[in-house]
């Protein structure tokens, strides 16, 4: 590459965010990491955003505005990452705030690590506890997970990266392609596809990104962001990888009899997946599919589970039992949700 292009390019889509735009450009310029260019894009704002993003362009060469008329972020992002000319590219939201070190981090971790083809990082949540709890619990969630084993092993529970805090080789992108419109969750539905062909990711152990968790966040909003979406392309997904790995193909056996568990583990079936049997905690439920105890419940070697269970501690009381009785992650159970 000419010795002229930046090492980094940011990509932050925006529509409507003069309130927090500045404050998110102002964090990228501040970065402990100097080789890195900015492509702003509007996404058809109506307010103030547009003159500051200019206005920072005028200032800074390495800040670059442009627009995407197709409304969407998903199309934004892409647009950006069409005019982005460094080696590694990293996404940012209009209103999150970039740790100082985030760009030098995450860009040394893939320069030390050429076997992985993005790396992501842990985020600070920021909102109003009282009414964002599920967020800040899944923040909890996600910043556990930082290992490539565990992102792979993890990402059929939710998404196991926070989007604003990822950074991707170019070969990454150009080979597996960016993300995709339809009625699901495109950033999700982008890490499902990149771990399924072989894209290995983890992050960085430290806390790169300020989330903003605002009431008008379009994961609150829209309908391609509500849970049956994350559930139809989490099925689509876990069911290929199990025609893949699961030895009993295309039987499965699920943890987790209550009519929630059920209604999620069915859209499996539209997949071609058979579930064979509930193992649930309670003896007495009526279901028109075989019923096990859970202390009942074989050795490994008789079936492969999923473990449909939403609760944290209690997925993780279920994975302590069955590791008791000899089942393996990945080989004898996933945990699910």
């Amino acid at each position: 590459m000419p010795a002229s292009t930046p090492k980094v390019s940011v990509v932050l889509p925006f529509y409507n965010a003069e309130k927090t735009l500045s404050i998110a450009l102002q964090s990228i310029a501040d970065q402990n990491f100097s080789d890195w260019e900015c492509i702003m894009v509007d996404n058809n704002s109506k307010d103030r955003s547009r003159d500051i993003a200019a206005g920072w362009e005028g200032i800074d060469s390495r800040f670059r505005l442009v627009e995407e008329p197709r409304q969407g972020v998903m199309f934004a992002s892409n647009r950006g990452c069409e005019f982005a000319r460094g080696a590694y590219v990293a996404r940012m939201d209009a209103d999150d705030l970039a740790r100082p070190g985030r760009l030098r981090q995450q860009s040394e971790f893939l320069d030390s690590h050429p076997g992985y083809g993005a790396v992501a990082g842990l985020v600070t949540h920021v909102g109003d506890p009282e009414t964002t709890g599920g967020f800040k619990r899944f923040v909890e969630w996600s910043n556990s997970l930082v290992s490539y084993e565990d992102i792979y092993k993890r990402r059929f529970i939710e998404a196991p990266i926070v989007n604003p805090t990822a950074m991707w080789r170019r070969e990454t992108m150009e080979q597996y392609g960016l993300y995709r419109s339809g009625e699901f969750p495109e950033d999700y539905e982008m890490w499902l596809r990149w771990l399924h062909q072989g894209v290995r990711i983890a992050k960085v152990p430290e806390v790169v990104l300020d989330w903003n968790d605002s009431p008008g966040r379009l994961t609150r909003t829209h309908p391609i962001y509500s849970d049956r979406a994350f559930f139809q392309i989490k099925s689509q997904y876990l069911a290929l990888w199990l025609s893949e790995n699961n030895p009993y193909h295309p039987v499965v056996w699920v943890w987790g009899a209550s009519r929630i568990s059920r209604r999620r583990a069915r859209l499996l079936e539209t997949e071609g997946i058979r579930i064979d049997t509930y193992v649930d905690t309670k003896k007495s439920r009526q279901l028109d599919r075989e019923l096990l105890y859970y202390k009942e419940l074989p050795q490994a070697g008789t079936g492969f589970i999923l473990t449909y269970i939403r609760q944290m501690d209690n997925r993780e009381k279920i994975q302590a039992f069955l590791e008791e009785r000899g089942y393996v992650e990945g080989k004898d159970y996933l945990l699910v949700s």
